[in-house]
This record gives C-alpha cells, sequence and structure tokens, in this order.
C-alpha cells in the first residue's frame, strides 16, 4: 500500500509540472523537439512471453456535453478490435478492450487513464475525443509512458507547446486548429468568394479560440476583412443580439467554429433572421444532432471541415462504407472513421514493435510514415500531428451533399 501511495503522490507532481508546461501557446515553426527521455526503474518492462490478451484502453466522452462525439467516435473502435480479432488478432492473440465513460469531464478524462495504465496495464489507450479532455490525461501518460492517441483532438498547443516541451506519449491522427482554421479560410477566400467575413465564437474552449485565431490570420493575409466578432459560452442558446448586431455589418460569409449543440441554434436562428450568407465551421459541426436541432430548412449553404466525408470515392473509403453499413445499417460519420483509425492506428505501431510493450509501441507510434486510413494517408511529424489533407463537406437541406480537399 505504502508503494501504491507513493506513486500517486509522484503522478499529483508530475500533472502539476506538466500542467504548468502545456499552458504555453505554441506555434508551427519550432525547431525539432529533443529525443525522449531514456526510461527508468519505473518503466514498463514487460515480458514479450507474458501471452494472452492484448489489453488497450478506450477513454472517451459517453456522456455530458460532447457525448455524441465520444460515442460515435467509440463505435469505430470497437469496429476496428472486431475486425481485428476475427483476423487472429494481434500475433495470434486477441485485443481485449476496456471501455470507461469520462462524462466529457477532464478530471474523469485523467483519472480514468491513471487506472487504466497502472491497475489495468493496458498497452495503450484511444481518446478522448475533444482536445480538453485529452489534454488532461496527457500528464498520466507521461508519468507513466503509456501512449495514448486520439481521432479528433486539435487544438494546436496539445502535445507540442512551441518551446521544446513535447508530451512523448501523445499522438493524434488528425490535423491540428491552426489546419482546420486556414483550410476554411482559403475555402471562403477562394471557393466561396468571400472578402468580409464574421466570426462567432465560442470563448470558454480552446478548440473554438484556436480554429478563429488561425481563420483570422489565414484571411486577412489573403486580403479579406474580418468586419466584426462576437463571442458566447457553452450552453448558450439565444443568439439573437449577436446576430442583430452581425446583421447590422456588411459581410459575405460568417464562421462559427464550436460544436454542435450551440452551432446549431446559430444557424436555425440567423436563418429565422433571414441571413442567407454560407455559414462555415469546423469538424465540431460533425454530428447528427445539428440536424435535429437545427432542422433541415435552416441547413443550407452551410460547410464544414473534417477529417473524412461518406461521400469521397476513394476505394479504401467505399470498402469502410460498405463494411460499416452492413454492421449499422447507416453510413459512418466522420467520427466514425476517426475512432476506426485511432484503433488502427495503435494496433499497427504494435505489430511494427514487434510486442504490446507500451515504450516501443511510443516509439513505433512516432515513426508512422504513410499509414493508408480511412481519414487519408498519414504520416507523423516530429510534433505527434498527423499530416493528411483537409475536408470540406457542403450541407444542404440538412443532407451532406458534396466534399472537396482543400489544398493548403
Amino acid at each position: 500500500m505504502k508503494v501504491k501511495r507513493m506513486k500517486y503522490v509522484l503522478t499529483i507532481v508530475l500533472v502539476i509540472a506538466l500542467a504548468i508546461s502545456l499552458a504555453a501557446c505554441g506555434n508551427n515553426n519550432q525547431p525539432t523537439p529533443p529525443p525522449p527521455p531514456a526510461n527508468d526503474e519505473n518503466g514498463d518492462n514487460r515480458d514479450a512471453a507474458d501471452l494472452g490478451d492484448i489489453v488497450i484502453g478506450i477513454n472517451y466522452e459517453q456522456s455530458g456535453p460532447v457525448a455524441s462525439f465520444g460515442i460515435q467516435s467509440v463505435h469505430g473502435v470497437q469496429m476496428a478490435v472486431d475486425e481485428v480479432n476475427a483476423a487472429g488478432g494481434i500475433f495470434g492473440r486477441q485485443v481485449r478492450y476496456i471501455l470507461m465513460d469520462n462524462n466529457s469531464d477532464p478530471m474523469e478524462a485523467y483519472q480514468i487513464a491513471t487506472r487504466m495504465m497502472i491497475r489495468d496495464n493496458v498497452v495503450g489507450i484511444i481518446g478522448p475525443a475533444t482536445s480538453g479532455n485529452f489534454g488532461a490525461t496527457i500528464p498520466a501518460a507521461m508519468a507513466h509512458r503509456v501512449p495514448m492517441v486520439t481521432g479528433s483532438a486539435t487544438r494546436d498547443n496539445l502535445i507540442y507547446d512551441g518551446a521544446g516541451n513535447l508530451s512523448y506519449f501523445a499522438f493524434r491522427i488528425c490535423f491540428r486548429d491552426a489546419y482546420q482554421g486556414t483550410a476554411m479560410a482559403t475555402f471562403a477566400f477562394n471557393n466561396k468568394g468571400a472578402r468580409r467575413a464574421a466570426l462567432i465564437i465560442m470563448v470558454d474552449t480552446d478548440y473554438s479560440v484556436g480554429l478563429a485565431a488561425s481563420f483570422r490570420e489565414t484571411f486577412t493575409a489573403m486580403g479579406g476583412e474580418i468586419v466584426i466578432e462576437e463571442g458566447y459560452v457553452t450552453d448558450d442558446q439565444h443568439f439573437s443580439p449577436i446576430l442583430t448586431r452581425i446583421n447590422a455589418t456588411d459581410f459575405d460569409v460568417i464562421f462559427v467554429p464550436g460544436y454542435y449543440n450551440e452551432v446549431s441554434q446559430i444557424i436555425r436562428q440567423a436563418r429565422e433572421m433571414g441571413i442567407t450568407v454560407p455559414i462555415l465551421g469546423g469538424d465540431g459541426f460533425d454530428s447528427p444532432r445539428l440536424l435535429e436541432i437545427a432542422g433541415p430548412e435552416a441547413l443550407n449553404n452551410v460547410f464544414f471541415s473534417t477529417h473524412y466525408s461518406s461521400l469521397d470515392e476513394d476505394p479504401i473509403v467505399l470498402d469502410f462504407i460498405d463494411r460499416w453499413r452492413a454492421r449499422h445499417g447507416e453510413d459512418p460519420s466522420s467520427f466514425n472513421a476517426s475512432g476506426y483509425d485511432a484503433a488502427m492506428f495503435l494496433f499497427d505501431a504494435i505489430r511494427r514493435a514487434g510486442i504490446d510493450d507500451p515504450e516501443l509501441v511510443r516509439d513505433a507510434m512516432a515513426a508512422t510514415v504513410g499509414f493508408q486510413g480511412v481519414t487519408g494517408t498519414i504520416t507523423i511529424d516530429a510534433y505527434h500531428n498527423a499530416v493528411k489533407p483537409v475536408v470540406v463537406v457542403e450541407i444542404a437541406d440538412g443532407v451532406q451533399v458534396s466534399s472537396i480537399r482543400v489544398p493548403l
């Protein structure tokens, strides 16, 4: 018991230190980070001869305000596990997962990650879905030297702070916020001919603030103008004052980088007010709840960036869609696909490591080049971000009708 208490004390100390280091803002033009620290006597040194199931953790939001993202992601992970096991597993061993709900809460996400790493001896963890929740688990990964991967946490400085501090055991197979914001600014300027943009920012989330910052920087650098910026917070439902102020300006497009609960209300109320210009957003739009809340009449001339589209005609995507339909009776969403890819990315790293040792799997994840995923061909850069294309999806009458890849 004394050893366990000492381990938890050490964990808390490391959490505080890492939280301070992760608070800094990052940028995309930093020198290559230093190599990972060497293992010590507290590292995980499990023997490869320890046969049995290969155990992974699934730490996602299955309840709470962003449950839709987590539930969709979990379904993707579960399909990947089932397919791998049906094909004989990894090294002839079955993959077994431990699934826990973090209730969309950062502290619960951290506690779950710690429990999985210490008690369950997982080789790696998939999730959480959002930047805040995934970021909260990074100190646990660093303290216990177990790799984690997310398919959808996009905050810019989430893994690398821009000052030489890299979270060596954290990875993402999605692009960063700056990547999305840049793509949507490029799309607004080049594809929609917009020169004057209005921004509606969810000011209490790093996700929305990050996308808005990169959109603003790119759009103005291209010659566009941000004519007005308005803010709101999580769970706001009434946006008439904001929209009235925006409607009094001269604008071509509205960029709303938020989550589906509030965005759906913004879009519906904007259309009711007679605002018909294109409304743009990020992957936070990508939920069935957007249609349920906003209604099909409001969802016209709406565009959002995402990691994948079921409208893509790539053979890998078409095959995935066929298998998903056979399993679920519907087309897969972006979060279904990103959860699936996150799991397959981890399994690919385990195979290349040759053993289910967390540190060797981490090394294999960092060395990933050209992984063929459903969401695109993924290469992991020096900062543990995915280099992959951005997809922009159009919604008309509540239905996704087209998708294009936006070059950056």
